[in-house]
């Protein structure tokens, strides 16, 4: 085999059958029995595999996940209301092809962020765009772009997102200006895509929670009528941090 085979490969972007290839001619005696159309699709499948790994590992950089969580780590103890059939289905990732919202809540500390990066690590796997955020600093982005000219940039960005987490919600009262935002972000993503929303406030007090009652009924509407709902209890698990079996993430 010549480098310049090699070369070929390289100019058309095949860079794993590149090196798929070399594995063949190093160990000659593993597929001396193949066919050649089986050799050719072993070096296709490396390269089809290489570009899937290569995907998901830019979904989850893009994804900004703030802890390393995979679906493999997460605990089922019935004193959290973390039930196993439940997580199974989400973790399926049919909430995302149905474009269904999921809630998130319970006390401060009972793994609700790192339930919501979990299903976010595994919404990459499966191939979809994510985008971690904390409500707050997300909203602020928001106000400042509509200082700067970003504002409608910003939100198409946004909405185009299969997997939306807003983290910590109702930290602080959400104001006029930031509820309307809010809105236009659940508006624009409303049946179009899936939003996961985490608080440490029941899902009966989100109203309270922002300035302007009329805004906080259109944005409730929107989130809590095409949704799935996850409703943790206990006391803080940062006393005893999440048991994990493995930080690897694998596909």
């Amino acid at each position: 085999m010549s480098d310049n085979l090699l070369n070929k490969l390289t100019q058309l972007k095949l860079p794993a059958m590149a090196g798929s290839l070399i594995r063949q001619r190093e160990t000659p005696q593993t597929y001396d029995e193949l066919s050649f159309e089986e050799r050719l699709t072993l070096l296709v499948d490396d390269e089809l595999l290489s570009r899937e790994n290569c995907r998901v590992a830019r979904l989850r950089k893009n994804a900004g996940l703030k802890y390393q969580a995979t679906p493999e780590g997460l605990r089922y103890p019935a004193s959290r209301g973390l039930r196993a059939e439940q997580m199974r289905e989400l973790l399926n990732g049919h909430y995302i092809t149905h474009r269904k919202n999921l809630l998130i809540t319970g006390p401060t500390g009972c793994g609700k962020s790192w339930i919501a990066n979990a299903l976010g690590e595994q919404a990459c796997r499966q191939k979809h765009s994510v985008r971690y955020c904390r409500t707050g600093r997300l909203l602020e982005q928001l106000a400042q772009g509509r200082v700067d000219g970003s504002w409608l940039k910003y939100l198409k960005q946004l909405q185009k997102i299969q997997v939306l987490i807003l983290d910590d919600l109702g930290l602080e009262q959400l104001s006029n200006a930031q509820c309307n935002d809010l809105l236009e972000l659940i508006e624009d993503r409303y049946g179009q895509s899936s939003t996961i929303v985490v608080s440490q406030f029941p899902i009966d007090k989100w109203h309270g929670l922002m300035e302007n009652p009329t805004t906080a009924d259109a944005i409730l509407d929107r989130l809590v009528h095409n949704s799935h709902r996850v409703v943790l209890q206990g006391e803080s698990l940062r006393k005893n941090p999440p048991v994990v079996e493995s930080s690897e993430k694998t596909r």
